[in-house]
């Protein structure tokens, strides 16, 4: 180690030391099973310290609510009375739906969609800047998850699980510049995909021709397409179109449905029945 950073040693050297040593890294991470291993470790050993930043946001949250008035209580409480009853009333009409697009499919002879299990999940930490957007959430391999599970709120698409580990997970948001959704237009079904731009209310789709039928407003569902995210969940709404023609592909932005800037419970869904029963921490 001392002759490799001593004065000795010129920095042409030290770099393509430095450069050769990281290639070999990344190639192992890729091609190798041992670094999905080395990064499960990792996020076990950094989770203490992750639950150790929330506490004081949890004993702040744990004071507010003690300190919430009893009118205010009563308030909260009715609404949520209201929204049960409406959301009941949007129950019934849904198993209605789902038995009238059961037949349907029997009819067409096409495959029954596949029940999702479902986890909740809480939010320890938030990474964002423009090169990278992701959160860390407090559940892992403990509870059944693995890399690649879509994530949802209570809106619409948040993101994917890239990283896992005993106690916690890394969710890549839809919005980061690495990620891409298969999507389609409710309006007519066309298909196309959504990328992230490094803006957290902005994302855009690629390669749109000018002549495919989009307009603004229009609401752009997950696809299915990949089997990654289910089909059906709402991802964005259309907000500016720019048809220059004097470029190859239309300039088309979305804004996404998730509130991705102020999420603190999240919806993991997995491919197990076993996690069917939601459960929220307490």
């Amino acid at each position: 180690m001392n002759l490799l950073f001593g004065r000795t040693i010129s920095m042409q050297l030290r770099l393509t030391i430095a450069v050769v040593l990281s290639v070999i890294l990344i190639l192992g991470d890729r091609y190798t099973s041992g670094g999905t291993a080395v990064r499960t470790s990792l996020n076990t050993l950094v989770s203490p310290l992750l639950y150790l930043a929330n506490l004081p946001y949890e004993l702040l949250s744990t004071s507010a609510k003690n300190l919430t008035s009893r009118d205010q209580l009563l308030k909260e409480n009715e609404a949520l009375k209201n929204k049960q009853l409406l959301q009941s009333e949007q129950l019934q009409q849904y198993a209605f739906l789902v038995q009238e697009n059961e037949k349907l499919r029997a009819l067409l002879g096409s495959n029954p969609r596949q029940q999702q299990g479902k986890l909740v999940a809480q939010v320890l930490s938030v990474h964002s800047n423009p090169y990278s957007h992701q959160v860390v959430i407090n559940k892992g391999t403990s509870d059944g998850l693995r890399e690649g599970l879509a994530v949802i709120d209570e809106l619409g698409v948040v993101g994917q699980v890239i990283q896992v580990g005993a106690s916690t997970s890394r969710v890549l948001l839809l919005t980061d510049t690495t990620h891409a959704t298969p999507v389609r237009v409710l309006r007519n079904n066309v298909r196309t995909v959504v990328e992230g731009m490094g803006k957290i209310s902005s994302v855009k789709l690629s390669h749109v021709p000018h002549s495919l039928d989009i307009r603004i407003g229009d609401v752009l569902l997950s696809s299915g397409l990949g089997e990654r995210f289910p089909e059906g969940y709402p991802v964005a709404v259309v907000t500016h179109i720019n048809r220059d023609e004097g470029r190859p592909f239309a300039q088309i932005y979305a804004q996404p449905v998730a509130q991705l800037d102020r999420i603190r419970l999240l919806l993991v869904l997995t491919d197990t029945p076993q996690m069917q029963e939601v459960k929220i921490d307490e």
